[in-house]
């Protein structure tokens, strides 16, 4: 059974007439009267009741009728949406953003812009830590990645080695904060070197959360003269937050996490020179299927008009 065999049955049922279906079809009657001859061969089934003077859908006819408008609309629908998918106008792009992503202005404000203005792309927004989102990206599970790799030397060498694989668009620098209770001493001062940290307990992610701060501070605080003291794990910022009002330890955190405001606890920001991380946009270097990255580079186009 083919689309053009059920259009010309719909035009028959409709009209029910020959001649002028074969009119409104733009076709020889002798054809049009061969296809459905065919079709009713195919199925089995007189689908007209055809008299000298009339034309008749039969009960056959008459289910078949319902379902081949569905089946057309349906068809059309496909083609419509194929076509929409070929412009970049619709499909799918899987997201990847780290917790603190969301607390920045940019990433509100891109995901709102992007969904006026290509309505029919599903957005599938997936929180992840940064290092299983550039494995994601490798594996190509995800599509583009909010990520915060760890600053400086390390940080560099990591996207280096992953030049070939990866692309990178640096979105915003947010400085290092620390995490304190109100009453701390350090909280009296405006900032704080890491080296006034030494003795403090701190709450930390665990090392297999996958979130490059964790890497970053051990590596600051070596450089500091010291190995942090770490008196609790949590996996959560607002569970880390939440602990440091408990008066469990002091923290440090990218300083977006500052809209957190918790009663019983302080942001200050760290002096040391190193103690900052970046937002980046990540994405495969590597040209994906057409459709897919004609999606990924209006993403990041638009990204570029928001900076």
């Amino acid at each position: 059974m083919e689309l053009r065999q059920l259009r010309y049955f719909i035009a028959v049922a409709e009209e029910l007439h020959f001649t002028r279906a074969a009119q409104r079809l733009c076709i020889g009657q002798p054809p049009l009267s061969y296809a459905i001859a065919q079709l009713e061969a195919e199925i089995g089934a007189m689908l007209f009741a055809r008299t000298k003077r009339s034309v008749q859908l039969t009960e056959a006819g008459k289910l078949l009728l319902t379902e081949a408008r569905k089946i057309l609309a349906l068809s059309g629908a496909a083609a419509q949406s194929a076509k929409a998918a070929a412009a970049g106008h619709a499909g799918e792009l899987r997201i990847g953003f780290t917790s603190s992503t969301p607390l920045t202005p940019l990433f509100s404000a891109l995901i709102n812009v992007y969904r006026r203005q290509f309505p029919a792309v599903t957005l599938t927004l997936l929180e992840m830590s940064t290092q299983h989102q550039l494995a994601a990206l490798q594996q190509q599970t995800l599509d583009l990645a909010f990520v915060r790799p760890q600053f400086g030397a390390e940080q560099a060498e990591q996207e280096n080695s992953a030049a070939s694989a990866l692309h990178y668009l640096t979105l915003r620098t947010d400085p290092l904060v620390v995490v304190l209770p109100e009453q701390h001493p350090l909280a009296a001062k405006p900032q704080i070197r890491l080296a006034d940290l030494a003795t403090q307990g701190f709450i930390m992610y665990p090392p297999q959360a996958g979130t490059s701060i964790y890497r970053q501070l051990h590596a600051l605080c070596l450089q500091a003269g010291f190995t942090p003291d770490t008196v609790q794990q949590a996996a959560e910022a607002s569970t880390i937050i939440g602990l440091v009002a408990a008066g469990v330890g002091i923290s440090v955190l990218p300083a977006c996490f500052d809209r957190i405001q918790l009663a019983g606890v302080c942001y200050r920001q760290l002096a040391d020179e190193q103690a900052v991380t970046r937002l980046l946009l990540a994405h495969q270097a590597s040209e994906r299927e057409p459709q897919k990255q004609l999606l990924i580079n209006q993403f990041v186009a638009l990204t570029q008009a928001q900076l």
